[in-house]
């Protein structure tokens, strides 16, 4: 694992952009978990409606990976603790399991992914170094309550979902088991409880991600 801290600022900045391109436009590195529901067999009932707002919750999902991509990044960035900077990588090559995920979904629905995710790579990879720079347990505590705020749309989205889209519900699924998973990793690394007004921010800036990337 690279030290980041022993490269010259003209390294990291090319290692950041690579993660970038990587993730909002190519195939990043992922654990090689098995796709959840690979043994499903696709229906052939869905609706052309159905099939459409499918689509458009696996790519509001898609762009909430790229989100969590690049939050991990800006906070393994600057975390100060080498501890917390592995959970953060870590948890990071889980999100490109997701991303990857939602990709093939959306192939196999015959949509795209968002255009706007590079705005939101941009933006959440900010947040993510600033909450770094900040304090590894504030950085943790804003993982949790992204994590919290994750799961609600997850399990909106799977009340919403066809009944018939079997795959899409099996991915969803597993993804919800892994943000639980990183919410709590981030609370018992001593992830901090945010003040309300930071938490309502986060929700209606979801709530914007959610909204545009659904048609976007």
């Amino acid at each position: 694992m690279l030290n980041l801290r022993q490269l010259s600022i003209v390294d990291r900045v090319i290692i950041e952009v690579d993660k970038a391109i990587t993730t909002v436009f190519g195939q990043p590195e992922t654990t090689q978990r098995e796709v959840p529901g690979s043994h499903l067999n696709e229906t052939t009932s869905l609706t052309s409606s159905e099939k459409k707002h499918s689509a458009g919750l696996m790519r509001v999902n898609h762009s909430g990976e790229v989100s969590a991509q690049a939050l991990y990044q800006g906070q393994a960035l600057t975390a100060k603790l080498p501890e917390i900077r592995q959970a953060m990588e870590q948890a990071a090559l889980e999100e490109n399991d997701h991303l990857v995920w939602c990709e093939q979904r959306l192939i196999t629905l015959s949509s795209h992914r968002s255009v706007l995710n590079p705005i939101w790579y941009a933006g959440s990879f900010a947040i993510g170094a600033v909450a770094g720079k900040i304090g590894d347990k504030w950085s943790l505590g804003f993982v949790a309550e992204t994590e919290k705020q994750v799961v609600k749309h997850l399990d909106e989205h799977l009340q919403q979902l066809s009944p018939s889209d079997i795959k899409s519900r099996a991915v969803l699924e597993q993804m919800r088991e892994d943000e639980g998973h990183h919410r709590s990793m981030a609370l018992d690394a001593g992830g901090a409880e945010l003040p309300i007004p930071v938490k309502i921010l986060m929700s209606i800036t979801s709530k914007v991600m959610t909204k545009t990337s659904y048609w976007i």
